[in-house]
């Protein structure tokens, strides 16, 4: 009888979380299973080493990516919108798979970095139709950079302070009109 997928996604969500607050020296096979509550046995008969753990992190993120692009494709208020108000982080399975593959990729890690410029990648292509041109589209990524970047930071200083409320609105409005005119 196997076991059910529910451990295996307690491993990686205890990965991810040691990725994220503690880095990738830190996270170890050993660490993990800690973490999650499963014995070593239990850990390797999902991931028999740690790059396999990787590998699922890494499958995961391309699954919340698949899954945002439906978002942003179905999104009432457009792509635009849509992807400017979800650059706000807020401690979603996105933004915590986007946090543990960048501190992978922030090792070294080749196919984390390929799966986060594949990411980016998608979204342009996604975004790309409801742009002008490059330019436009260029400042939709950075908007959207500068907003999850300025979420990291936290805090009320003026400039790390998240746009929220009327503030986002209004920033997404001069976004949008920006890149149709």
């Amino acid at each position: 009888m196997s076991r059910p997928p529910l451990a295996r996604e307690k491993v990686l969500d205890a990965f991810e979380r040691i990725l994220i607050e503690d880095g990738e020296r830190a996270a170890t096979m050993d660490a993990a299973a800690r973490a999650a509550g499963v014995s070593k046995g239990g850990l390797l008969y999902h991931f028999s080493t740690k790059e396999a753990m990787e590998t699922g992190l890494i499958a995961r993120l391309a699954e919340l990516v698949d899954a945002d692009l439906a978002a942003i494709a179905a999104a009432p208020e457009g792509p635009v919108a849509y992807f400017l108000r979800s650059s706000v982080m807020d401690d979603e399975p996105l933004d915590r798979a986007i946090i543990a593959a960048s501190r992978l990729a922030q090792s070294g890690n080749a196919a984390a970095i390929t799966a986060l410029h594949d990411m980016r990648s998608r979204w342009e292509d996604a975004l790309r139709p409801h742009t002008r041109d490059a330019a436009a589209l260029d400042l939709v990524m950075l908007v959207s950079d500068g907003l999850y970047f300025n979420n990291a930071l936290g805090g009320d200083a003026p400039l790390t302070k998240v746009p929220d409320g009327a503030a986002l609105d209004a920033l997404v409005a001069l976004v949008e009109r920006t890149v149709r005119d």
